[in-house]
């Protein structure tokens, strides 16, 4: 089997998961960055609500695995320069950290990007997740 045989078969679920076409084959990654601003944007308000059960801690974690995992699994994949849309995926993880620590986005990002060790709450910046991957 070929691979444009293969880019035309039916995908079939793995264990109830629905299958995901990472990439359209001419290298258009648009779709795929759609997707993981979805996630990371899901996962987001996925914390948002003010009343969540959830300590702050436990409110960045979830959202590191479920918002920052998205885009670290992408990041291998998908050319990702220092442009608009990757500052814009970065804002949206900021905005995360501070739902998860309960003050309003107009909050300084300073807090949520310094290192705990100077008094900071260590959002990951994605360019370390690139460089990670």
């Amino acid at each position: 089997m070929n691979v444009q045989n293969f880019r035309h078969q039916r995908r079939m679920p793995v264990h109830g998961l629905l299958p995901i076409n990472w990439g359209t084959g001419n290298d258009d990654w648009s779709a795929t960055r759609k997707m993981v601003f979805g996630k990371v944007s899901e996962a987001r308000d996925l914390i948002r609500v003010k009343n969540h059960p959830l300590t702050p801690e436990l409110s960045a974690e979830l959202f590191a695995q479920r918002g920052i995992s998205a885009f670290w699994f992408s990041a291998a994949l998908i050319e990702w320069s220092q442009s608009s849309k990757l500052e814009s995926l970065q804002m949206i993880c900021i905005q995360a950290y501070k739902n998860a620590w309960h003050v309003p986005w107009s909050t300084a990002n300073s807090l949520y990007t310094f290192p705990t060790a100077k008094g900071g709450h260590k959002c990951p910046f994605l360019s370390s997740v690139l460089t990670q991957a």
